[in-house]
């Protein structure tokens, strides 16, 4: 069976984390994506690390089933090859420094004055206006600049995201955004001007605690794994110091936790645990109560009374644990993808197409596909 994007062409000036998980979100569903990288190294994301066979850990999640050419867009000659490229595209795809698509031709209005059906999408770090227009937006930077910082961590500390949450978040919006400019242009046959900045991607993610602050007067506080208005909620330990979060949402399940978790239903006639709004003003002395009720438990009992009770919880895991999840390994979510230092493990797509296997192509060297694309486009090779 075809790919539902088979028979689509991406072309995408990537590097780093965002445009390329946009892109490789479109190969997974058929997409053929051609990724144009510097001479020299290529995408800079390559040299990030050397973790997985001397390969970096970010360069081989990012970028299965593309193909890599190297084009020096300076010169003349390559220019002339992108131009061939984007004559038969799709798709393209850019994350360039703000201005430098325009100065090297690659515009959207340059782009689609002559081919209006092109989808032409940008990731920028801020967007096209205002005062943090040119600023260099690096993960972190964004991640700070968006307020992420100052509500992740514990009450001691701020914390960033351990994953690259600004990149994560444009890479999906600017993903949605092409697949919706493809219904468009099968539907009018009229392509589409798109932009996704990080500012923006994670500013929609932080819809809660922005609206918190908003009209609450103060921001949610920082307490690590706890929740500002949720009690109990967050990391407990049993007495085999096995690490378990659990979420107490309404006071049926109070009721439930006091009784059969804890075996201490007195605490239900407690009036400063009566409300969740209690509970939170008194977590504290709450914590101190639940901690002291688990320390005689074991893991495996804990988890056993959470169930029984109906409280949400979870295993608090180590990625070395993860690694081996019995959610994964019962659902075969592991396989397998070629790359230059030979065969890696890898995650299958998470969108299920039914009657659909998932692609799981090559990671490509830099530069592997150059002399077989300038061929095909009708190009000699040097």
């Amino acid at each position: 069976m075809l790919l539902p994007l088979d028979g689509v062409l991406v072309v995408s000036c990537e590097q780093a984390v965002a445009a390329p998980l946009a892109s490789r979100q479109l190969a997974d569903l058929g997409a053929r994506v051609i990724k144009v990288e510097r001479p020299g190294g290529g995408d800079f994301a390559r040299r990030y690390d050397r973790t997985v066979r001397g390969l970096s850990s970010h360069f081989v999640w990012l970028n299965r089933s593309k193909e890599s050419i190297t084009l020096d867009l300076k010169d003349p000659a390559d220019r002339a090859v992108m131009q061939d490229l984007i004559e038969r595209a799709d798709v393209f795809l850019q994350n360039y420094a703000p201005g430098a698509a325009e100065r090297l031709g690659l515009g959207a209005d340059q782009l689609r004055a002559a081919r209006p059906e092109l989808i032409h999408c940008s990731i920028s770090g801020y967007g096209t206006s205002g005062p943090l227009r040119d600023a260099k937006a690096y993960d972190l930077l964004v991640q700070a600049e968006t307020g992420l910082v100052s509500i992740t961590g514990s009450e001691d500390a701020p914390a960033k995201s351990g994953i690259p949450a600004a990149d994560i978040a444009a890479g999906m919006y600017a993903f949605s955004a092409v697949l919706a400019a493809l219904y468009q242009r099968a539907t009018t046959g009229t392509g589409a001007t798109l932009h996704v900045n990080l500012f923006d991607s994670l500013l929609e993610w932080m819809g809660y605690p922005l609206y918190y602050t908003r009209y609450g007067g103060t921001q949610p506080r920082r307490a690590g794994t706890s929740h500002a208005a949720i009690a109990p909620y967050g990391t407990y330990r049993s007495g085999d110091a096995t690490a378990v979060v659990l979420s107490v949402q309404n006071e049926r399940e109070w009721q439930r936790f006091c009784e059969i978790v804890l075996d201490r239903p007195e605490l239900m006639a407690r009036p400063d645990f009566a409300t969740q709004a209690d509970r939170v003003a008194h977590r504290a002395e709450l914590d101190e109560l639940i901690d002291a009720a688990l320390s005689g438990l074991d893991g495996g009992e804990l988890l056993r009374r959470l169930d029984a009770a109906g409280i949400a919880n979870a295993r608090q895991r180590e990625l070395a644990d993860v690694i081996d999840h019995p959610q994964l390994l019962g659902r075969d979510r592991w396989t397998s993808v070629d790359t230059p230092a030979g065969e890696v493990q890898a995650l299958r797509p998470p969108i299920e197409w039914s009657g659909v296997a998932a692609r799981m192509d090559p990671v490509p060297a830099a530069g592997e596909h150059t002399r077989s694309i300038l061929a095909e486009f009708g190009h000699p090779s040097s």
